[in-house]
């Protein structure tokens, strides 16, 4: 009898499970506040994102997809690649969701972020944000991203085409992707 065992298991049994795609999606709902939180490394579905929060009540649907694009600082980026302690990050945007809810008189919030390799055009965030009026509903939409970027355990690593690669975390960067300068 052999002890070889085929390639994939071999690499199974090696990934951590946090970095195994295959222990994925990993979700938290709450049904009271209407929030719903994943990780996943499949592609980002905002239709879904936008039904889960449907509401006869709102008067306002805001989505927002956080898209890789091809150049950062005028390198050309082939990927980018996302990883993330899940209990923690799963917690974190949790709290995010529910606090904008409560501040905000929202009826749901879903925020799902990819992990793993997302290709240029495709969606690393997807962010969506109902309520009875557009006031809260754009105010909540981009507080949720900011808090999401200052706050989630999610890190970003940049492949550019030239083959370097830089490790980053959202913190780092302003709105406007500028470098936050950080006062003493």
């Amino acid at each position: 009898m052999s002890n070889v065992q085929p390639q994939d298991q071999r690499q199974s049994d090696t990934i951590p499970p946090h970095l195994d795609p295959q222990t994925y999606p990993r979700t938290t709902i709450n049904s009271s506040l209407n929030t719903h939180i994943y990780l996943t490394y499949d592609p980002l579905d905002p239709t879904s994102a936008l039904s889960k929060i449907s509401s006869p009540n709102a008067g306002a649907n805001i989505l927002f997809l956080g898209t890789t694009r091809n150049s950062f600082e005028d390198r050309p980026v082939s990927t980018l690649s996302y990883t993330a302690y899940p209990p923690l990050a799963l917690k974190t945007l949790s709290k995010i969701a529910e606090d904008a809810v409560t501040k905000h008189g929202l009826l749901g919030v879903v925020i799902g972020h990819r992990l793993g390799d997302v290709p240029i055009g495709e969606s690393s965030i997807v962010i969506a944000v109902s309520a009875g009026h557009r006031g809260a509903a754009w105010r909540a939409g981009e507080e949720v991203l900011e808090e999401c970027k200052e706050k989630a355990e999610i890190w970003k690593r940049e492949v550019f085409v030239d083959g370097q690669e830089e490790w980053r975390a959202n913190r780092d960067r302003d709105a406007e992707g500028k470098v936050k300068v950080v006062k003493g």
